[in-house]
């Protein structure tokens, strides 16, 4: 337990040193998943209409014409701005903006000068706050996770190298109003909490479980892949009472089955109810992508140049490949886990944009943070019992410490487009880039960032008390 709590303290300490690499913006797909947040906040409706206009350029290119209208197409049949964005980012930032809003009333009133808008940089700075906290507390229930079967040291190795050599930092500090981090958290409480229940499940911790499951479908819809996890626990059970050594009767389990089922409907109607508002039916959630379920993009998810998930970030490997290797009891959650892995790269390789558009490798897998952290553990451990512990132990830290390195170094050049965040990339280029361009401009990078921060936090201060005072009467005058 002593050392259980040195490895935890270590990842909190991580932690609050990462910190200042948060980024308090909006920006692309994050737009539509904060106007939720924000239209409900501050205007008590889904009026994406301000968002829209307060959107980054990429954004704002198809939506908004050059005479500064919205364009008709983006109203749907109800006569709401079409947003396809899930609902669930916004429900898990809604206790920390509810706080910060109040907050900034209360501050107003006792005479300050901050705008109640939802943009001023109290509510972002909380906004992108929130997101790293789930994202971190998404890694340390993966830890805890792996550690119910696995040795402490291997999950805490696992966890900084997938913390650091996969998506995962990208859409954590740098894109903090997109979904990725939040999916990672949430099905990594469900995921745990499914574990922590395994056997014969009460009525209670099946609603529970339900309810979790419905939350990470809110926040992200490919998610209900893990719900593979119960399913395929359940027809275990089956089969042993059909073979009659089960410990529950079939008819108990199918009425929890049910109830767990209903128990994910009901926690999914946040969704449910915004797509019938915005879009008229609880089924239609916006995406005129296509999913081409007869010709998957397998191999190109896998090791494409194009954000190809293994190509981009080989750590992922060596976690899929531990999936297989857990030993003893973990056997059987290895086994389910490795069959979500696949069946989540075949569901994304039938996806029309299964690239992910602009996308720091392939951010369409961010979501599986816990089994990734439990495989490359238990790959981990392997290696420790194969070979002499020491040996292993030198082995692992060099090869996380390597693959953390390249991973950063890749986030480095995407973010200065030395690579480009659409489409392809050269390799060739890429690996040039490693080892002649990213030393030399990493310490300049790193000081314009914070630099530019800093403009930003105050141009975003300066437009707030010009909003203020145009709202004032004297400013009206």
């Amino acid at each position: 337990m002593h050392r259980q709590m040195t490895y935890l303290k270590a990842l909190i300490v991580l932690f609050v040193l990462s910190l200042p690499l948060i980024n308090p913006w909006v920006r692309g797909d994050g737009v539509g998943y904060y106007a939720f947040a924000r239209s409900l906040l501050i205007e008590h409706r889904l009026d994406f209409t301000k968002d829209w206009y307060q959107a980054n350029t990429s954004f704002r290119m198809d939506r908004i014409n050059e005479d500064g209208q919205i364009v008709p197409q983006q109203y749907t049949a109800t006569g709401y701005l079409s947003n396809h964005f899930s609902v669930g980012p916004a429900i898990l930032w809604s206790p920390f903006l509810v706080a910060t809003h109040l907050g900034v009333l209360l501050y107003d009133r006792l005479g300050g000068h901050v705008a109640a808008n939802g943009y001023s940089m109290p509510y972002l700075l909380t906004m992108a706050f929130a997101t790293a906290l789930y994202g971190f507390l998404a890694l340390v229930i993966s830890f805890r996770l792996a550690r119910e079967y696995l040795p402490e040291r291997w999950c805490f190795l696992a966890t900084l190298g997938i913390w650091f050599g996969s998506s995962l930092p990208v859409y954590m500090y740098f894109n903090p109003s997109w979904s990725h981090a939040h999916a990672a958290f949430a099905v990594a409480v469900f995921v745990w909490y499914w574990n922590r229940t395994r056997g014969p499940r009460t009525w209670g911790q099946w609603v529970v479980l339900g309810a979790l499951g419905g939350l990470m479908m809110n926040v992200y819809y490919v998610t209900a892949l893990f719900f593979l996890l119960p399913l395929l626990e359940s027809l275990a059970v089956y089969s042993a009472a059909i073979r009659g050594v089960a410990n529950e009767r079939m008819g108990r389990l199918f009425l929890k089955n049910v109830l767990f089922a209903v128990t994910v409907l009901v926690a999914f109607l946040p969704t449910l109810i915004t797509k019938k508002i915005i879009y008229g039916s609880c089924l239609d959630f916006g995406y005129t992508e296509r999913w081409l379920w007869n010709s998957p993009a397998f191999f190109k998810v896998c090791f494409s140049a194009d954000h190809g998930v293994f190509s981009w970030h080989p750590i992922l490997i060596l976690a899929g490949i531990g999936l297989f290797l857990l030993r003893k009891n973990g056997r059987v959650v290895g086994l389910y886990s490795a069959g979500v892995f696949a069946v989540a790269l075949y569901t994304i390789g039938c996806f029309e944009s299964w690239d992910g558009l602009a996308s720091f490798g392939n951010r369409y897998f961010i979501w599986l943070t816990p089994i990734f952290v439990l495989g490359l553990a238990s790959l981990f451990n392997w290696m420790a019992q194969t070979w002499q512990a020491r040996r292993a132990g030198i082995a692992a830290s060099i090869a996380t410490a390597i693959f953390i390195v390249w991973n950063l170094g890749l986030v480095f050049q995407w973010g200065t487009h030395l690579i480009p965040a659409r489409g392809p990339i050269s390799w060739r280029s890429a690996a040039y880039n490693q080892v002649a361009v990213v030393p030399v401009q990493a310490t300049q990078g790193v000081r314009n960032y914070f630099s530019h921060r800093i403009r930003m936090m105050n141009h975003i201060e300066e437009e707030d008390v010009r909003q203020l005072k145009s709202q004032s009467p004297e400013g009206k005058k």
